[in-house]
């Protein structure tokens, strides 16, 4: 153990107490706003989709605040500190992303579904199947992405309370799950939606803020801000980071081959897996029309696109004002520069409030990601499969809420399995998971009209499992010391993201399992749906209360 570890495990950042006091304020400001909206949750329409009732501008808001998760924030923020250049190609692939799901996806899944993606996919396939395999591919997506926030959580409350062994910050993740079990029970959609709102808003503007005293700290100087980095890089105590040039590529994704296709199949799920991830997807049908939903995303590219320009100043901010070694050595490892940097820069009120944003990202991302899990389960498996169509609304609204109790235990369990994981690195594999189960095969069902339901199981199951097995064997989950399972050994695949070679695979099994299967089902349900894609003709209304 060096000094560094020995100051990081003495010194407490900022004061506990007051740490909890601000984000205590927060959990009861916003369930009283999940209260109130839940008043009106009636049918299954408002439970899933808050009865359609929300605005472009309100929707774009809350997208970003389900898409700007601990990964942007704490992730995004300690790889620019640690490794620069590399770091910040997160924040550009997430951002690109967007024009994929603006371009390709948005307005034709709007019109088409109700509910859920499922809906879009099984409109001309055979239902049963299909459903059975949107819902299973959500829930993987779903379960991968919660597992990122919740080790974000251990991480950061392990920083912020001083709390430094295991056992405390599993228990900490655990009450980050209940909390978030209640709102998702508590407030459907609508109440999730508000949470969203107000965590994005708060979000942004925290990370405006410290841009501004960073700037303010270097007399509004971005290239001394870089210069100051790559001095407390070169500085550090660690031979290995001090050896990176955090201004070039290659400090994370340089030298050898592998490392260069980790950083091509990284970029490559990141770029295609937003247009399939499933709460991204939903948000889209809590608009009155597609016109809203082009809306919403625009607002959103622009939100998210600023918030990412933060985290550049931030991220090198962090580097030059707090230094490498205090951050990785700090209790949350790199997902600790953000906070760290906030301390530095205020204090302990700053530090406080940001802290208090960062679980505030925390809670209303896994709330959005439980609510769409367990509205996948309910509408798609429970309501359509097992009973035929036949479940009352309010029937699916509480098998609903059932799952999302299951779903959230086992968010519990595997947040505290993967507790000390760089944030942004655990999100990418769920983008890899939704780039390869639900991309190609939502692409096909909108502009193809050959494609049937054999080409679409082939896809998604194929996509599915490919992507997990390769991570499972892996240097994600063992084999190196940053390894989940540092102390095993079964890692044959040599790349830590699939996507190279799970999102092509999955493409191509769709096209050969279409034409294993013989002609398309319905041809009039294909022409049907594509007029009701391009034009809207048919698409579910909002609900009039």
């Amino acid at each position: 153990m060096n000094t560094v570890h020995i100051y990081a495990a003495t010194a407490t950042v900022g004061n506990p107490v007051a740490n909890i006091a601000i984000f205590g304020a927060f959990v009861a400001i916003t369930m009283v706003v999940v209260i109130r909206a839940s008043r009106n949750n009636a049918t299954a329409a408002d439970y899933f989709t808050g009865g359609r009732g929300f605005s472009g501008p309100q929707n774009g808001i809350a997208i970003a605040g389900d898409y700007l998760s601990a990964a942007s924030f704490l992730g995004i923020a300690g790889a620019i500190a640690v490794y620069g250049y590399d770091g910040f190609l997160y924040s550009i692939g997430f951002l690109v992303a967007w024009l994929v799901a603006l371009l390709l996806v948005a307005e034709m899944l709007r019109n088409t579904g109700k509910f859920t993606m499922a809906d879009v996919l099984s409109f001309r396939l055979k239902e049963g199947p299909v459903r059975t395999a949107a819902a299973l591919t959500t829930l993987a997506v779903s379960l991968f992405y919660l597992l990122a926030q919740m080790a974000g959580a251990g991480g950061l409350v392990a920083l912020l309370l001083d709390i430094s062994d295991k056992t405390g910050q599993s228990i900490v993740i655990a009450v980050v799950g209940l909390l978030m079990i209640v709102y998702v029970l508590v407030g459907g959609m609508k109440g999730t939606t508000w949470v969203q709102i107000i965590k994005a808003v708060l979000l942004i503007v925290g990370a405006a803020l410290m841009t501004v005293l960073v700037f303010a700290k270097f007399g509004f100087n971005f290239s001394d801000i870089l210069g100051s980095a790559q001095d407390a890089v070169s500085g550090s105590t660690n031979k290995g980071v001090a050896a990176r040039d955090v201004l070039a590529p290659g400090a994370q994704y340089g030298g050898s081959e592998t490392s260069k296709l980790n950083f091509v199949s990284l970029g490559l799920a990141l770029v295609l897996g937003t247009a399939g991830l499933p709460h991204v997807l939903m948000r889209f049908y809590t608009v009155p029309t597609a016109k809203e939903a082009r809306r919403s995303v625009v607002w959103a590219i622009a939100l998210i696109g600023a918030f990412y320009l933060f985290t550049l100043v931030l991220g090198y901010g962090a580097a030059a004002i707090v230094g490498p070694d205090r951050i990785l050595a700090a209790a949350g490892g790199q997902n600790s520069a953000a906070p760290l940097l906030a301390f530095e820069l205020g204090g302990v009120v700053l530090l406080g409030v940001i802290s208090a944003v960062a679980f505030a990202t925390i809670l209303a991302v896994v709330a959005g990601l439980t609510i769409t899990a367990s509205a996948s389960f309910a509408h798609d498996i429970y309501a359509n499969v097992i009973k035929r169509g036949k479940a009352g609304e309010r029937e699916q609204v509480r098998v609903s809420r059932i799952t999302a109790v299951v779903i959230g235990v086992l968010a519990i369990a595997l947040g505290i399995l993967a507790n000390g994981q760089n944030v942004a690195f655990l999100v990418a594999l769920a983008f890899a998971v939704a780039a390869s189960a639900n991309l190609p095969t939502i692409l096909y069902s909108l502009f193809w009209r050959r494609f049937n339901t054999t080409g679409a199981l082939w896809s998604m199951y194929g996509g599915l499992l490919s992507t997990i097995v390769l991570i499972v064997f892996s240097p994600a989950v063992s084999g190196t010391k940053s390894s989940m399972l540092p102390g095993s050994d079964f890692d044959w695949f040599p790349l830590s993201n699939p996507g190279i070679v799970s999102i092509p695979l999955a493409f191509v099994l769709g096209i050969v399992g279409t034409f294993a299967g013989g002609r398309s089902e319905d041809s009039g349900k294909a022409a049907e749906m594509e007029v009701r894609a391009l034009t809207g003709v048919g698409a579910e209304k909002a609900v009039v209360h």
